[in-house]
């Protein structure tokens, strides 16, 4: 039995948006924030794609990172949704935009990655992909406020030095090095172990804990 309202129409009748997700896929790439693209016909883009008939949002973003930028396994999140009527020349479309951050290491080796200067992308991306990244990147800096790594950004063991540089391009900003200890130090541990540096005096090395 289909339902109706008190005026006798079904869903059916009323007009219904498309729907899609596109995710954010953040990295550090030689002391630069910088997000993941691909090409698409409207130029620079956020790996996306539409939903499926039954397919939820999440399995939708996870075949979109799969099929587009070759990532799998990737823990990601909604960051909300994105409604403005204009957004999509091609008619009405919602985005579920999606956030994530990735260890430099493990992107493919021809991921096309574009920096970010505090919150704003250096190129045009398609669509409002660009608003996007920004609340990715708002989203990004929320979870390092309290964690020191909380997306594994970094080896399992670093320097305080590398820790500190990896917030400092996160935020865009410097941090004197005596708070940013204090900050941040109850929640490592030292490993015993001290960094194979080059030239100085090697450092301790530090994990989460």
């Amino acid at each position: 039995m289909v339902w109706r309202d008190s005026s006798g129409k079904s869903l059916a009748d009323y007009p219904r948006p498309s729907v899609a997700v596109d995710v954010a896929v953040l990295t550090v790439d030689s002391d630069h924030l910088a997000v993941l693209a691909v090409n698409s016909e409207r130029g620079p883009a956020l790996p996306g794609t539409f939903l499926h008939p039954r397919e939820t949002l999440r399995d939708a973003a996870a075949r979109a990172l799969a099929s587009k930028a070759a990532i799998t396994g990737l823990d990601f999140h909604q960051l909300g949704m994105f409604d403005d009527p204009d957004r999509d020349d091609r008619g009405w479309v919602l985005s579920m935009a999606h956030g994530a951050a990735i260890a430099h290491e493990k992107l493919a080796g021809a991921a096309r990655l574009v920096n970010i200067t505090d919150t704003e992308v250096d190129e045009h991306l398609a669509f409002d992909h660009n608003d996007i990244v920004t609340e990715a990147v708002l989203d990004l800096r929320r979870r390092y406020r309290a964690d020191p790594d909380p997306d594994h950004l970094l080896p399992a063991q670093f320097t305080l030095l590398e820790l500190r540089r990896l917030h400092e391009t996160i935020f865009a900003r410097d941090f004197p090095k005596d708070t940013f200890r204090r900050r941040f130090i109850n929640a490592l541990e030292g490993t015993g172990e001290r960094s194979s540096a080059e030239t100085g005096r090697p450092a301790e090395l530090f994990r989460v804990r």
